[in-house]
């Protein structure tokens, strides 16, 4: 199977391409109707339906606003309150609506790791005059864990939502302490912060092959 990257040369796309170096990685304007097909991620699953491409959209735990109290599933209603999040929400939206078959997987702060390039979560646990939220609750994610699962999502007929992160919930203080190794700056959110939106994961884990490991087990693999 042909796999096509989008934003190849993001921290997620780079893993991407390494575990799929026969996959294509076009440079394109997905804003450029005469290069794709009308703006963003609808461009590109315009283009997918057209020439009955399988279709896999990444997006995010902060489509939702984080007050549920308990962990999303994949029947849970977008409802962000960030601008990042509406945009995501909406891209969502806007994939489904052109390609009905299209797979959005949803996911949460990505990471490395040890001997692994470190994602931008990790290098701000390293400096020592960053602050990080203990209410902010988020499933950190391997990426190489994630590029290797969405790679097997590609074969399999899924559409819809679904939700693929770590299984360790964890504050952005104790991932950032678990990814430094010390202690950290630690305080709370302010008003209009997204808190809890962990995601359930139980789906995807059921179905996978690719384990996906938790942020405890990333960082601190001797103990896991």
């Amino acid at each position: 199977m042909r796999v096509h990257v989008t934003g190849a040369s993001g921290f997620l796309g780079t893993e991407l391409l390494r575990l799929a170096p026969r996959a294509t990685a076009e440079r394109v304007d997905v804003r450029d109707a005469t290069e794709i097909t009308v703006a963003g991620a609808e461009n590109v699953a315009r283009a997918a339906r057209v020439v009955g491409a399988r279709l896999v959209h990444l997006s995010t735990d902060v489509v939702f606003d984080g007050r549920k109290g308990e962990p999303y599933v994949e029947e849970d209603e977008p409802c962000p309150v960030s601008e990042y999040g509406s945009a995501k929400a909406e891209s969502e939206r806007l994939v489904l609506a052109a390609h009905s078959s299209a797979l959005i997987v949803r996911t949460s702060l990505l990471v490395g790791g040890p001997g692994h390039e470190p994602s931008k979560h990790e290098r701000a646990a390293s400096d020592p005059a960053m602050t990080f939220f203990e209410d902010e609750i988020r499933c950190p994610t391997q990426v190489g864990d994630l590029a290797a699962a969405l790679l097997e999502l590609v074969s399999l007929d899924l559409s819809g939502a679904l939700h693929v992160a770590g299984p360790d919930r964890l504050s952005r203080a104790d991932l950032a302490e678990l990814a430094s190794g010390s202690r950290v700056s630690r305080a709370t959110a302010p008003s209009g912060r997204t808190l809890d939106c962990s995601l359930d994961s139980s789906r995807s884990h059921a179905i996978l092959r690719t384990r996906m490991r938790g942020a405890r087990e990333v960082f601190q693999p001797a103990r896991a």
